[in-house]
């Protein structure tokens, strides 16, 4: 993947018409396809549904059905949702049978897969006795459903176009480094959220069109553009809440005071807490941070009871107690528990509502993402 900062290729060009003048005929036309060709479209495969028993496909319009190989083996008519389920070694879809289904609808016609429509095509994978269902979309198309699933459609449109960006970077991000061979991303928060059709809005629109093929890189490569909800205040450098360090990826003030999740508590019976957490130290005594990054998250959480002491991973707790962040801390009183603390999400990266009230204020998108991806450039790749 070529990456470009904000440049032209044009001026080399007139360059290379000016100085070459043997062949002229050919760096004209060269020039003219620069000029009138439109981008190619890049592919982006999204895991739908995983490992499934059975899954509903269908088309809005006249559908192709293809196997592995590409050659057709029948249609889909329109608006008729079936179940495709493996059968001795093979994808039965009514009366059709592959190892391996493409769903390709006809006149820019959408597909359904499980319980919503999506742009693009559907691939249905046999593995053992499950099938994977995958969208391959254009990846514009695909973020015009993530930006509106990722943020709110009725944000400021800079807000929504620094979502853009982000989310495009962090696909294109995970198509280079992902280990997985079927799928590039899931529509799950463990990648970014996809809903298809669903959350698609004229300002998601609006914002990914305005920002067409624009992404965040560093050192010419696409940067892993992590992004989340809100921080509490400040973000964190990468290396304290993953493992390496990167230079983008670095703790900077969040304007985020306006989120809802800013602040948030939780209260427990202790009984409760305790079987929640498994951790069988008796009555709880003390709960004591052992090891915090430098903008307050837990890492690791000292607990001591009258039955032993035991030391507990924040993302740990987190995930049991059902929090927002590990940026909390725990106040045990008597037969009550008291969980308090800032922000929602892992704090790297786009701060979603600090992003909001920047934009909120007037900063256009570029600046938004220069802030919060630190050294990074705002690039064209395509």
């Amino acid at each position: 993947m070529k990456l470009q900062q904000k440049k032209t290729i044009i001026p080399s060009l007139v360059n290379r018409l000016l100085i070459n003048r043997k062949y002229p005929w050919f760096f004209s036309l060269l020039l003219w396809l620069v000029l009138v060709l439109p981008a190619q479209a890049l592919e982006l495969r999204v895991a739908i549904q995983k490992n499934i028993s059975s899954v509903k496909v269908g088309s809005s319009t006249t559908a192709v059905v293809k196997d592995n190989t590409g050659n057709k083996i029948g249609e889909l008519t329109p608006m008729a949702a079936l179940s495709a389920q493996p059968k001795s070694g093979k994808i039965l879809l009514d009366r059709l049978q592959a190892s391996e289904i493409i769903v390709e609808p006809t006149n820019n016609g959408y597909v359904w897969i499980g319980d919503r429509w999506y742009r693009g095509k559907t691939r249905l994978i046999l593995s053992g006795n499950s099938i994977t269902a995958i969208n391959h979309v254009d990846l514009e198309h695909y973020l015009y459903s993530v930006v509106g699933a990722e943020a709110v459609s009725t944000w400021p449109i800079e807000a929504l176009k620094a979502q853009a960006v982000a989310a495009r970077s962090y696909a294109l991000y995970k198509r280079k480094t992902g280990q997985n061979s079927l799928y590039d991303v899931d529509t799950t928060i463990s990648t970014q959220v996809y809903k298809g059709l669903n959350t698609e809005y004229v300002t998601t629109h609006e914002a990914v069109n305005s920002t067409a093929g624009q992404i965040m890189t560093y050192n010419n490569s696409v940067i892993l553009a992590a992004f989340h909800s809100s921080s509490g205040g400040h973000t964190e450098n990468v290396e304290d809440i993953w493992t390496s360090p990167l230079p983008y990826l670095r703790g900077v003030i969040d304007y985020d005071h306006e989120s809802p999740v800013f602040e948030w508590d939780k209260y427990f019976p202790l009984s409760q807490f305790n079987n929640l957490l498994g951790i069988g130290v008796g009555n709880i005594k003390n709960m004591i941070p052992e090891k915090v990054t430098p903008q307050g998250r837990i890492v690791s959480l000292k607990i001591v009871g009258d039955r032993g002491t035991t030391e507990v991973s924040g993302k740990k707790i987190r995930k049991a107690l059902d929090l927002r962040s590990t940026l909390f801390r725990i106040q045990a009183n008597g037969s009550s528990v008291k969980v308090y603390g800032r922000g929602f999400g892992h704090g790297l990266g786009l701060s979603q509502w600090g992003a909001y009230h920047l934009a909120k204020q007037g900063v256009g998108y570029n600046q938004i993402l220069a802030h919060y991806y630190q050294n990074a450039s705002l690039s064209q790749f395509r």
